[in-house]
């Protein structure tokens, strides 16, 4: 008889189980000796959605306008209000025919990673990288390949390193800024050169801007790729509602893009989920414009965390803090020759603080640990010192 598991699909029988649940679980396993569990695993803000968010949310989801299915591509009001925040945003002729709306980022980046690669394309991405992204790859039968980043280029990529690994069968190359798992920025000169060589090579560009809201100045344009000649030819960008607007369970995305790509999307949408949730589109179009404030204030409160986060490490000579941005710290450990589940494992069980091991970002990732500093207050952050401080493996 065959084995059981030989009935499943190879692609995603392969993989291993989502990495935040095996974290949580070690949290769970936390018996409180030395305080409260500090938890830097998954990416959530930590701090309540506004109330007028919740409001609105209450509005639309008791509202009989929403419990029908909706335009494949969004609704015509949050299309419209975010297209219009885009165009403001990067200063560039964007609009509602240049938006999709989606259930959240990560289906985004499927739908985008559908409609230009196919079963053995290779789309390429910079390493250490984002864990969704590598695993929805896989599953759909498509090639990923890597750049290298190192920590003393800030974990941003060699323009040398990128155009030596686009081969004939990459399609993409998939991006992450700021990054996850790293917290880097990438400048928008380094954006503007990976652009025209992807244009030059007749690959797509998919950037994710999950965590764009969150850099370090207010009002700063992340890039000027959108006012580029022919940027819907090369293109895709990414976005998330759920934590600017503190709605991950609202499951909330968007795809900015050329219209030929929203109407590729459009198909594989179709077959995904037809839409997005609608109450939270509804509520999300309202609160774009009336919440403006509100989410600068969550940009500032992030960056005093960060900072919180900057005097802890250096209070840690063993522990090195290797980079830092928007939501994330990327951060070296001090047990040489031991890989980062076990040092992620025995942080959460023995001294409270969960966090996730860099080998799921790449397998040479293993002396990183990534902190989700946002999840946590500037007080909370604080009690990190004493806990690293006094933690050893043995």
């Amino acid at each position: 008889m065959l084995a059981f598991n030989s009935r499943f699909n190879p692609l995603v029988d392969k993989l291993s189980l989502p990495p935040v649940p095996s974290v949580a679980a070690w949290g769970r396993a936390y018996d409180g000796s030395v305080g409260p569990l500090i938890d830097l695993s998954q990416a959530v803000p930590g701090y309540p959605a506004h109330p007028e968010m919740l409001r609105l949310l209450g509005e639309t989801a008791s509202s009989t306008a929403y419990t029908g299915y909706g335009p494949i591509e969004g609704d015509a009001a949050l299309r419209t209000a975010y297209g219009a925040h885009s165009a403001e945003v990067y200063g560039a002729a964007l609009s509602a025919a240049n938006t999709h709306i989606t259930s959240g980022c990560n289906q985004a980046f499927v739908c985008a990673a559908m409609t230009v690669a196919g079963p053995g394309d290779t789309v390429l991405m910079t390493e250490p990288f984002y864990f969704n992204h590598q695993t929805t790859l896989a599953m759909m039968g498509i090639g990923t390949s890597f750049v290298s980043c190192k920590a003393e280029d800030g974990f941003l990529p060699e323009i040398s390193a990128i155009e030596a690994a686009i081969t004939e069968d990459v399609k993409a190359l998939a991006l992450v800024s700021p990054n996850n798992p790293t917290g880097a920025i990438y400048p928008p000169a380094l954006l503007e050169a990976i652009f025209k060589l992807c244009r030059q090579k007749g690959i797509w560009l998919i950037l994710d801007e999950t965590y764009r809201d969150f850099l370090a100045e207010a009002g700063e344009k992340p890039h000027d790729l959108f006012g580029l000649d022919g940027w819907e030819e090369t293109l895709i960008s990414l976005y998330s509602f759920s934590k600017s607007f503190c709605i991950p369970g609202h499951r909330l995305g968007a795809i900015t893009a050329g219209e030929l790509v929203i109407g590729q999307v459009a198909k594989i949408m179709d077959n995904l989920q037809i839409c997005a949730p609608r109450a939270a589109q509804g509520a999300v179009a309202m609160a774009l414009p009336l919440l403006a404030a509100w989410r600068e204030e969550n940009r500032q409160k992030i960056g005093r965390r960060a900072e919180a986060l900057k005097a802890v490490m250096q209070q840690l000579p063993d522990w090195k803090l290797d980079a830092i941005g928007a939501y994330f710290a990327f951060v070296r450990h001090p047990f040489a020759g031991v890989g980062s589940a076990e040092v992620a494992e025995k942080l959460a069980k023995r001294a409270g603080i969960t966090c996730i091991p860099g080998v799921y970002f790449g397998s040479g990732q293993q002396n990183y640990l990534r902190f989700a500093f946002a999840n946590a207050d500037v007080s909370t952050i604080g009690r990190l010192t004493e806990r690293l401080k006094n933690f050893s493996l043995s």
